[in-house]
């Protein structure tokens, strides 16, 4: 195994894999270490859209709202399987922004980054059509918009395997315990946290993705207690049963001048999220308060006809984004836009930083690291994500249906919900996974929830999957719906499997 790298990635979230595969694309050597599992932290925690941000205009971040939603649609045709379109209807409600307001800042979000075609935004009489039957009375009138759903944890996943597709290693539950420079060089010492075995590796540069703890890795490479450079805020989502029957999501306005969605979520669920509070403990242990969970019930409850119950959650989740600190007063003012910085020092190799971001940006943003690599390390081939489809999403932008019923012709053994649920985490590499297979017997053990013994493999194998949290909560979701003695037979399971696990996902993903 190569022991020296042009570039050393630490942190597997959506922009580590990012740059790793923008960089390993064109050519340069790359290596990334996570010392948890890919996409466990951050990445995961979303909200889940590829969107501009309506309410960053109100904050006049007409840039980064610019930048985002031209974005959109170049996602969306490299990840059709992963991201498609959504509509969002926002109520107007009487005591907050004018109806005037709501308009022009629609019609910002339409015209300022360049949208093809996604559907523009239109008026709504909420009291004659069916979006509103779910909402009180009062709210009569609303506006609908455009943005798009993306699969948060399936994106880092596949960044991941088309940059190990293109060369780049990849080294989950790897700590990077040292950074020291000699020679011109930086010397990283990982250390496997399951077998505790320690490599050193060299690089020519050092990109710092890793996000919460950034600060951290700064303070580990240079020795140093420096001043904190990135402000924590925690975001918390709720999952609630099924609130209404179709598919549109809400953004509601609260009188705090927060905002909060509910978003048809994973079939038969409605997520709603999301809460913005600065938090100051480790980025391991964050976990929705009640407070935030009384929170997000009270406000979509000021919209629902029938209210949100603190029992009505069955799950929940959240995450810490690492902010740039912008001295913003208010966690929801703090900027979401990335800042890059070198750590500067004399006679240093390169060390790069990477604050803030959104997951909508990671491309915009791997493309800004990349350019500041070649002017560091020397030009290598130029730009290509922008065109290129990620694993699985070789198909026309609009196209899932048609290869929806190709996949039910092929696999008429598998129902409707598994068969798309399947479709829209795999893509074309769902072919991959089933081969042959003729009937259920064929996909080997059943886990529960529509898993299979032979996608369990497959993701061990391609993906990096080492335990059920794995499995049934970064590359899926099927954990809301099984019961804790599944969730045990699946890890017992995976464990008597472990050898397997470890030697074959080393190996790169087959190329598309």
């Amino acid at each position: 195994m190569a022991a020296f790298f042009d570039i050393f990635v630490i942190g597997v979230g959506i922009i580590g894999c990012g740059v790793a595969r923008d960089a390993a694309g064109r050519g340069y050597s790359v290596a990334l270490c996570e010392m948890n599992d890919l996409a466990s932290g951050t990445s995961s925690g979303s909200t889940k859209l590829i969107h501009g941000g309506l309410r960053y205009l109100e904050h006049y971040e007409f840039r980064l709202v610019r930048k985002a939603l031209q974005e959109r649609e170049i996602l969306w045709a490299n990840a059709p399987h992963i991201i498609w379109p959504l509509r969002f209807v926002l109520p107007h409600h009487r005591g907050l922004r004018p109806a005037w307001l709501l308009r022009l800042g629609l019609f910002l979000y339409d015209h300022l980054g360049g949208r093809k075609k996604l559907p523009a935004s239109k008026s709504l009489n909420l009291s004659e059509d069916i979006l509103g039957e779910p909402l009180k009375k009062e709210f009569a009138a609303g506006f609908e918009y455009s943005d798009c759903w993306v699969n948060d944890s399936r994106l880092v996943v596949l960044n991941a395997m088309d940059a190990a597709a293109r060369g780049a290693l990849i080294e989950t539950r790897t700590k990077c315990t040292a950074a020291e420079q000699k020679g011109g060089l930086w010397h990283i010492t990982t250390q496997d946290t399951v077998s505790n075995e320690t490599v050193t590796r060299t690089a020519r540069m050092i990109v710092n993705a890793a996000g919460p703890w950034v600060d951290k890795i700064i303070q580990a490479a240079s020795n140093s207690s420096t001043s904190p450079t990135v402000r924590l805020v925690q975001g918390s989502h709720i999952v609630v049963p099924k609130l209404y029957g179709h598919d549109r999501c809400y953004i509601f306005q609260n009188a705090d001048e927060r905002i909060i969605f509910a978003i048809p979520y994973e079939q038969n669920y409605t997520l709603i999220g999301t809460t913005d509070q600065d938090y100051g403990g480790d980025p391991e242990n964050v976990a929705i308060s009640n407070t935030e969970i009384s929170y997000l019930c009270n406000a979509a409850s000021e919209y629902f006809d029938k209210p949100v119950r603190e029992e009505d959650v069955i799950w929940t989740y959240s995450a810490v984004r690492p902010l740039f600190d912008d001295g913003a007063t208010k966690a929801q003012e703090a900027t979401r836009d990335y800042v890059l910085k070198w750590q500067s020092g004399e006679n240093t190799p390169p060390f790069l930083n990477i604050f803030g971001g959104k997951i909508t940006t990671y491309r915009r943003l791997a493309e800004a690291v990349l350019e500041m690599v070649e002017h560091t390390l020397g030009r290598k081939a130029g730009e290509w994500t922008i065109k290129t489809p990620l694993p699985g999403g070789d198909f026309p932008m609009e196209g899932f249906t048609e290869l929806l019923s190709k996949v039910r012709k092929a696999y008429p053994f598998l129902d409707r919900q598994q068969t798309e649920r399947m479709l829209r985490a795999y893509g074309t590499r769902l072919f991959d996974l089933m081969g042959s297979t003729a009937n259920l017997a064929d996909l080997g053990v059943d886990f529960g929830g529509g898993l299979y013994e032979r996608e369990v493999r497959y993701l061990m194998e391609h993906e990096w999957a080492q335990t059920a949290d794995d499995v049934l909560w970064r590359r899926s979701k099927i954990g809301i719906g099984m019961r804790e003695e599944q969730i045990s037979a699946l890890n017992n399971w995976m464990k008597s499997k472990e050898t397997f696990s470890l030697t074959e996902s080393a190996s790169p993903p087959p190329t598309q």
